[in-house]
Parts: structure tokens; sequence; C-alpha cells
């Protein structure tokens, strides 16, 4: 792609999502995402009513009288978008690939973000972390992301959501709203049991210290294989090619059970962890399924 090319794609991509942002997305999003955590603002003598779970007693025990702790809502939102450019995002067999639909979806979040002054960062994951955007505001900002959205190719192929999850744990100390923009095609994601070797697995972690939600993005025949006769298939993410023949009913029904199966394993996963989540199809309108979201 040259520069030129590059451009003009930012350009559109930047009309289209900056406008369902500003006219669409900004009272659900302000409504749903502001004023979600809680800052230490000061300390305070104690008053009949308050409630006694505030008591700092560190000031309590120097002063010789009860003092509690006041908060106050944070009104300043740190939006982090974990987004995945493994090998399997360049697939679509309708009107786009999944790698569009996916820079769509996270240039009309990051436009919300910073319509309402918000900071917004980008961790670009494979089956490793490939590139980390720090959280600012600012429509540049907002431009610069877009431009890495199109053009960014990552030295890895592969999937590894929870090494995404990890760094973003470690990397951001504070509470933030995160959203994982995938395929979610990583069976190791789904896996939340913890055990004494491995412990806590990632996603767990993650979701009980973050805002986290989920945005599954897939093309239609990821979930059915059409009869199209003898088909050589390619694996994006390891390469591997193999010859399917698409004519036999009973290929077709073991590939739509294997996503029927990778999509019962997400919704467990969902509900261990209490993640907010919806699927889009590359084919659907997402404007809608993020509304689902955020309403939700």
């Amino acid at each position: 792609m040259t520069s030129e090319e590059l451009l003009q794609r930012v350009r559109k991509i930047e009309i289209k999502t900056h406008g369902l942002s500003r006219n669409i997305f900004a009272g659900e999003y302000h409504s749903q995402f502001k004023g979600r955590g809680m800052s230490f603002s000061e300390v305070r003598e104690y008053q009949p009513g308050d409630d006694v779970r505030s008591i700092d007693w560190n000031v309590t025990a120097r002063m010789n009288r009860p003092y509690i702790k006041v908060y106050e809502e944070e009104r300043e939102l740190t939006v982090m978008l974990l987004v995945d450019v493994s090998g399997s995002r360049n697939f679509g067999t309708q009107s786009q690939m999944k790698r569009d639909t996916i820079a769509e979806v996270a240039a009309t979040l990051a436009f919300s973000t910073i319509e309402n002054n918000d900071k917004v960062g980008v961790i670009f994951f494979s089956d490793q972390v490939e590139k980390f955007i720090p959280p600012k505001k600012g429509k540049s900002h907002v431009l610069h992301i877009i431009r890495e959205l199109l053009s960014f190719e990552p030295e890895h192929h592969g999937t590894d959501i929870n090494a995404a999850l990890q760094y973003l744990t470690n990397a951001q100390k504070r509470r933030c709203t995160a959203f994982i923009i995938s395929d979610l095609m990583d069976v190791q994601f789904n896996n939340v049991q913890s055990t004494k070797d491995r412990g806590v697995s990632p996603i767990v972690i993650a979701s009980r210290k973050h805002d986290l939600s989920a945005i599954q993005i897939y093309d239609r025949r990821d979930a059915e294989m059409p009869d199209v006769g003898l088909l050589k298939v390619k694996d994006p993410e390891t390469g591997a090619r193999v010859w399917a023949d698409t004519s036999i009913k009973s290929v077709r029904d073991a590939y739509a059970k294997a996503w029927r199966e990778q999509q019962e394993a997400l919704e467990e996963m969902y509900n261990k962890t209490g993640m907010n989540h919806v699927s889009m199809r590359t084919d659907e309108d997402y404007v809608k399924v993020l509304m689902r979201l955020f309403r939700h």
C-alpha cells in the first residue's frame, strides 16, 4: 500500500467512524462508561451516619478520633483496545475481510472515547504483544491509531489473547475499560481454570481488575462450509494446508460442529468471568451490535 493509498483509506475510515461516534454512540458511551470508578479525594473527621467501612484507621490512630476516607467519582476514563493482528484476520468471503471490520470497530470506539475527552490506547497482539500505543487524548492521536490499524503488519501470525491480557494487567495499573477486538480463535482464551502450576488465568485477573468486554468479529464461512466440491484450505496462522471434499455432508457438519463447540466454550467463559460480549459477522451492521453492547 502506497502512502497516498494509506492516506485515502485513513480519510475514508475517519469520515465514516467519526460520524458514527459523534452522532450515534456519544450518548450511549457517556451514559454507560463515564464515572465508572472512584478515586481517593481526602480524609475528614467522622460524622454520624457515615459508613464505618470508610474509616481510615491509620489517621484515626494518629488523631485519636475517627476519620474517614472520602472518594469522588472518576470523570476521566482510560479505554484500551486490544486488537487482534494474527493471521486469521486476513480472511473474508463477504463484503470485506475481518481485518477491515476490526479496524472500523476499533476506530469507532477510539473516536467515541475522545469525543468524551477520555484517553485511548491500543495493544496490537498476535501470539505475542506486537505493538503498544500508550493512551492519550486528541484527534491526532486517534488518526495515528487508525493509520496503524490499516497498515500495521505483525512479525508473528499465531494468536495468544492471554498474553495481551497479561500485558494489559501489567501496563495499566489503574482500572480501565478494555475491549478485546478479535475473531477469538484461541482455545486457551476459553480456559479459565486455575491450577497450582499455572496459577490464575490471565482472563480472570484482567476481568477482576478492569471493565472488560469482548467483541468477536467473524466471517460467515468461519461458521459454515459451503458445498463447492474439492477445496484446498490453508490455516493462515500455522501455514498448514489440507484438501477437503466439501461435497460430503459429514465434512461440512463436522466443520459446523467445531464452530458451535468453540462458541459454547466462549459462552461458558463469559459466564464464569462476567465479561460483556457481542458477536458480529463481517457482513452485519456493526452499529447495531455496538449499540447493543453499550446498552448491555
